[in-house]
């Protein structure tokens, strides 16, 4: 119950700046980046947040989102996970720089270049390490 109660507040809180849509407003070329990505998703939610779609669903059992730019150019792909799931180097530089601050929520993120990120969000903001926990930049949520 944890797990879901933690996922399904990170989702509310990364997504509560962006504009919902209808599926129907989604452009040709986004709907079937997504359907090549993700064919066996049938009920995704989107989202519009600085110009991309976000279309935000399930897949394995797990809370997801994918982001494609306009023109449907798949740029990342967003996993709901665990805080003690984050890197130890993530973990050690969150507890020194936010120190008595609540980790809300965390993600893993598969980015188009291969790479892999991590994103903590902390007082309001987006956190963000590469795939050993190297911290990267800091985002507002």
């Amino acid at each position: 119950m944890k797990r879901i109660t933690v996922a399904a507040l990170m989702f509310t809180s990364i997504h509560a700046f962006a504009q919902k849509m209808d599926a129907s407003k989604v452009p040709a070329p986004v709907k079937a980046s997504f359907t090549k990505n993700f064919s066996t998703v049938k009920d995704a939610k989107w989202e519009k947040e600085n110009g991309n779609y976000e279309a935000n669903f399930q897949q394995g059992g797990k809370k997801m989102s994918a982001t494609f730019d306009a023109n449907g150019a798949w740029l990342e792909t967003e996993n709901a996970i665990e805080v003690s799931s984050l890197p130890a180097a993530a973990t050690t530089y969150l507890a020194a720089n936010y120190k008595g601050e609540k980790i809300k929520g965390a993600a893993m993120l598969k980015m188009a270049n291969g790479e892999t990120h991590y994103e903590a969000e902390v007082k309001g903001m987006d956190v963000l390490f590469d795939e050993k926990g190297k911290f990267i930049k800091t985002q507002k949520d």
